[in-house]
């Protein structure tokens, strides 16, 4: 598969109704699933009415998600801009009793230029965005952050190139124009060209 999310964590927020498609309603929910560090990643979520019943998954309870990765593009008229959003398509939902699993293995093709860089402290990261096919000719724009060994394998290679990853969703904080915003995209571990 060349889009497969597989997470288990804390329900961190209502069910909320995000859309509906040919008659069939869509819920919003965050997921939130600890890092080794104790850190938590907060992850949107959105899974059909089919696949659940809301009374059953209450705030705080644990569940597994497996699903896809998904973006989609909002034009802001305001703003005249472009904001990507980025969530989980669940194809599956159950409650669980274990927690904190969070991996991601996508297979897509590099979209932009990848960037390069070396921490404060040492460690190599190339940022990369990754176009990855999904059913009916769509594609969903996936940005990533690649560490180590693989992030500067990944800084050579260019725009058109395939590539296979596997990492973890991560979801990010940052402050822009005094306004507290969350980032979120791929942490990768391990990346290959296909």
């Amino acid at each position: 598969m060349s889009n497969e999310v597989i997470l288990v964590g804390r329900i961190s927020s209502e069910f909320t109704n995000d859309h509906s498609l040919y008659g069939e309603k869509y819920y919003r929910v965050t997921l939130s699933v600890k890092r080794t560090s104790g850190i938590e990643d907060n992850i949107p979520v959105i899974v059909s009415e089919r696949l659940i019943n809301l009374r059953e998954y209450p705030v705080n309870s644990y569940v597994a998600v497996k699903g896809q990765y998904r973006s989609h593009t909002l034009h802001d008229k305001e703003k005249n801009r472009n904001k990507l959003l980025l969530f989980v398509f669940a194809t599956e939902l159950e409650e669980v009793k274990v927690d904190n699993v969070n991996n991601i293995f996508l297979e897509g093709v590099i979209n932009k230029p990848p960037t390069h860089r070396v921490t404060p402290l040492g460690r190599e990261i190339s940022d990369v965005i990754l176009l990855v096919p999904r059913e009916y000719g769509k594609t969903d724009r996936i940005p990533c952050v690649v560490w180590g060994r693989a992030a500067n394998y990944v800084s050579y290679l260019s725009v058109g190139s395939k590539l296979r990853v596997a990492g973890r969703v991560q979801s990010r904080e940052y402050e822009k124009a005094g306004e507290i915003k969350t980032a979120y995209e791929v942490s990768v571990h391990l990346a290959e060209c296909i």
